[in-house]
Parts: structure tokens; C-alpha cells; sequence
């Protein structure tokens, strides 16, 4: 059945005038009428009784008029929620980020994008790296805002890198280092290092093998503690448990809670960017979201 005969169909029995009809729908008067007969051959039963004064509903047309009514509006409004979802204005997102790093840009970002589309709905994840990798090849998640991944975790992944931040060493303000301006990896080779948990954070442990393979006979400083999250390895350090190889955008979370300096000569910097799947279809909405994204990126 076509849509446009119900269309037709609905026209004709709320004027029940096929002349008057035709003028609302800018058709011809034959054409409509064909177009009506075809419905009801269709359908095996008669839907207007006709004279030359106008039509009538049958008894069948009136509860035929009242189902092709609610059709056609179920139909535009179906119509009207595809449209708005292919320019982005509907939908949901489940987006995961990794609060150390992930966290500035993406608020900001954020907020703009929902002043923008309220409509669509945005999920947040806070994920470890291994747990933001394995979501996106799931399909848990849309995409994330998180650093580089790297081997493994990689795999079937697209990265766009927004920013690139230096690598630092994170240590209280006690700390007899807190005093340099910048710090070499050869002084750290003695010290108690905190570390975010192998298991949960390959790509963490990836950055500080680059890290130390960039001078060649310094020595990794042991670990004296693997932590489950940054506010674990933030307390470590404040309570001057040891120290850490940290990328310089933790300084907008800490603040004052101890300080970070400069390595140097300065390893290689820390991108943190937008991944997803590449099997994963983006949206209209996805895309606009990244458009805050990279113009948050050319503040920062």
C-alpha cells in the first residue's frame, strides 16, 4: 500500500468531495479518484459511497479514515525523528574518558555541545585505559577521550590526536627534587616510583618503557606501589610515598597538591586524543561533538 493513497484517501473523506479534495492536494480530480479506487480494490471493500453531490463514509471507511490517520502521523513523525537524528540533533552517546587526562578538554567541550543539541544524551564512562580500549571493540562505547593506545590495546582502533602534552615527574612539595626547575631521568633512578596498575593501564606502562628507553643505561626506578586510579597515585605522591611519570595536563587537576616538573632532556610528549572503533559507524551527532572537541583543543 502506498502512503500517498492513504494521504489521498484521508483528503477526500474529511472535504467527501473529490473536487474539493483535489484543490487541497493540487491533483487532478481524475488522478485522485483513480488513485482511491486503486485503495479500495486493494483493500476488497468499498471506503465511499458516491453521488453527484459528494461521498460518504462507509461504515468500513470510517474506521479506515481513523487508521490512516493514525498511520500517516505515526509515519511523519518517524520521518521528522530520522531527519533530526541525521543532522545530529537526537540520539545518545556513551563516551569514555580517562578523568587524568581526558577530563579538561572534554567538560568544556561537553558543555558546549549540549547547549547546542540538548536533545541528544550523553553517558559518560570514567574507564581505565585497558577498560576505554576493550569498550570501543565491544561497542559499549561510542568513543573516548583518552591518550594514544598503544600494542595491544590499538588493535581495530582510529586515534585523532588533539593535544600533546610533556612528560613530567610528579613528586611532594617536601621532596628535595620539588626545588628544580627541571629534573634528569638519572636523578630519579634511585627513587620509589608510584605507577597506575599494569593490568588496567598497559599503555601507561608502554609510555614509561619510552620513557627510560630514551637514555640508555638509566636505570627504572622500582615500583613501590601499583595504584587503581590517578586519585590513588595523587595521594601516594602527596604523602610522599614516591613519585611518578606523569604528563604535564595534571597540573589543571591537582593544583597545588604537589608539584611537577619538567624531565629533561624531554622525552617524547603524551598525545591524548579522540578513538573509536574502526568498525564503528559515526554519527552525525558524534561528528559535532568532535567539532568541540578540536576547538577546545586550539585554546588549550
Amino acid at each position: 500500500m502506498e502512503f500517498r493513497k492513504l494521504r489521498y484517501f484521508i483528503a477526500v473523506a474529511e472535504a467527501l468531495n473529490f473536487s474539493k479534495a483535489s484543490l487541497l492536494l493540487h491533483v487532478a480530480q481524475p488522478a485522485l479518484s483513480r488513485q482511491v479506487q486503486q485503495l479500495e480494490e486493494f483493500l476488497g471493500v468499498p471506503l465511499l459511497e458516491r453521488s453527484p453531490r459528494g461521498v460518504t463514509l462507509t461504515a468500513e471507511g470510517r474506521l479506515f479514515l481513523e487508521e490512516a490517520r493514525s498511520i500517516v502521523a505515526h509515519a511523519e513523525a518517524s520521518i521528522c525523528k530520522v531527519k533530526a537524528f541525521a543532522r545530529g540533533e537526537t540520539g545518545e552517546l556513551n563516551i569514555g574518558y580517562a578523568p587524568s587526562v581526558g577530563g579538561p578538554q572534554l567538560a568544556p567541550a561537553m558543555a558546549k555541545f549540549q547547549k547546542n543539541t540538548p536533545k541528544v544524551s550523553v553517558i559518560l564512562h570514567d574507564l581505565s585505559g585497558n577498560e576505554l580500549a576493550e569498550g570501543l571493540r565491544a561497542g559499549s562505547l561510542d568513543f573516548c577521550v583518552m591518550q594514544r593506545p598503544r600494542g595491544k590495546n590499538g588493535t581495530g582502533l582510529a586515534f585523532e590526536a588533539l593535544q600533546s602534552y610533556p612528560i613530567c615527574v610528579g613528586v611532594a612539595t617536601s621532596h628535595p627534587l620539588a626545588r628544580q626547575k627541571a629534573v634528569s631521568l638519572s636523578l630519579i633512578s634511585g627513587e620509589k616510583l608510584v605507577v597506575f596498575r599494569r593490568k588496567d593501564f598497559a599503555d601507561y606502562h608502554a609510555l614509561l618503557d619510552e620513557v627510560f628507553a630514551s637514555l640508555p643505561g638509566v636505570r627504572r626506578p622500582a615500583n613501590v606501589v601499583e595504584c587503581d586510579g590517578a586519585n590513588s597515585v595523587f595521594t601516594e605522591i602527596e604523602a610522599g610515598h614516591g613519585i611518578a611519570i606523569l604528563p604535564q595536563v595534571l597540573v589543571k587537576v591537582i593544583g597545588s597538591r604537589f608539584k611537577m616538573i619538567p624531565l629533561t632532556p624531554a622525552p617524547a610528549p603524551l598525545e591524548v586524543g579522540i578513538c573509536r572503533s574502526l568498525k564503528h559507524e559515526v554519527t552525525a551527532a558524534e561528528e559535532k561533538f568532535f567539532g568541540e572537541l578540536r576547538a577546545v583543543a586550539k585554546i588549550f
